[in-house]
């Protein structure tokens, strides 16, 4: 799982631009599935199983990254540039960037502080005020390699870190792409769809429409949530911890998760002796925000693993958190063909 996760987290896919994910994935399930690939992107697979159920579940997960994209080129070859997704200002200044489909090799700066007025030095930084530096002396030179819309990439990184932890760009949501991946390597009991969605981070777009068309009963959202499981940080701020296994949530800002399912998955923890926890906080969302209402309603569950420093160059997961929600939703799946 380790090195699928790396290949996976080493590819770029800002919002939009997932092509390089979307062919590495295809490679790997285009021999083991019917799969196609919809008008936004998504790629929709139907992994057909010894049954066909009465209730159709689909897994998902997404492909796509935060990151930046060029809006304009100064006449110093600068570049300005604005978020796809969340990405705070804090975790962008002084990053190492990839620019454009030359992956040309960028840092993101602003103005020294010792040029900054004194009462705007304590100020937290500002995207508009940032820049990107790809080394060119002027706006000619600049647009001889790069064009506004160009996509922004943080520089990937694949780390190991302690025991069993490891930190690189894209752990959200290339984690849960991986754990589909293994899923979808086994033999199936029942028919199982698996979808592999575009454009999260900007607002849901990939699922909505391609819960629209696999139209299931049921779903199951693979994610990654943000842990705050460090110093200074206590009681439910703290949301969840990396080591604790795999975290189901009851609610988050976007969706009220299925009380059915989101007890049977307690449940399947308990009996198989898989650490599990829930989400201390009502924060963030995910793909489940569009897919529980896609049609008629989707009874829906989202199984995450728990991440430090989620949106930015350094996400922090731990393998063994990532293999137990591996093992926690392939015997989910049993467990909700069943209800």
């Amino acid at each position: 799982m380790k090195e699928l996760l790396k290949e996976l987290c080493l590819l770029c896919g800002v919002s939009g631009n997932e092509n390089a994910v979307r062919e590495y994935i295809i490679d790997k399930i285009k021999d083991i599935c019917e799969y196609s690939v919809d008008p936004l992107g998504s790629i929709i697979c139907l992994k057909k199983g010894k049954r066909t159920p009465d209730k159709k579940l689909m897994i998902c997960a997404h492909m796509d990254e935060v990151g930046f994209i060029v809006t304009s080129v100064s006449e110093d070859g600068t570049l300005s540039f604005g978020t796809v997704g969340g990405v705070d200002a804090s975790v962008a200044i002084g990053r190492q960037v990839l620019v454009g489909e030359r992956r040309l090799p960028g840092v993101v700066g602003s103005a020294a502080v010792h040029n900054l007025p004194t009462e705007e030095r304590d100020k937290a930084p500002k995207i508009k005020d940032m820049y990107i530096d790809i080394g060119a002396d002027s706006r000619d030179e600049a647009l001889r390699l790069v064009s506004p819309g160009d996509c922004v990439y943080f520089v990937p990184d694949f780390e190991e870190m302690g025991e069993s932890r490891v930190k690189c760009k894209a752990i959200d949501d290339r984690a849960g792409c991986a754990v589909m991946l293994r899923l979808m390597q086994e033999e199936h009991e029942y028919d199982t769809w698996y979808v592999f969605n575009v454009q999260e981070e900007i607002g849901l777009r990939g699922s909505g429409a391609s819960a629209f068309s696999v139209a299931p009963d049921l779903a199951v959202v693979l994610e990654a949530t943000t842990a705050a499981d460090i110093d200074g940080v206590s009681g439910e701020k703290r949301v969840c911890a990396l080591g604790s296994g795999p975290v189901v949530s009851f609610m988050d800002r976007s969706t009220v998760y299925d009380r059915e399912l989101f007890r049977l998955a307690f449940d399947i923890a308990g009996k198989e002796g898989l650490p599990c926890q829930t989400k201390s906080l009502i924060a963030g969302g995910n793909d489940a925000g569009a897919i529980h209402i896609s049609r008629k309603g989707v009874r829906t569950i989202a199984v995450s693993v728990p991440c430090r420093y989620l949106h930015s160059a350094s996400c922090l997961a731990d393998m063994n958190d990532i293999e137990n929600t591996y093992r926690l939703v392939r015997s989910l799946t049993g467990g909700i063909y069943r209800l």
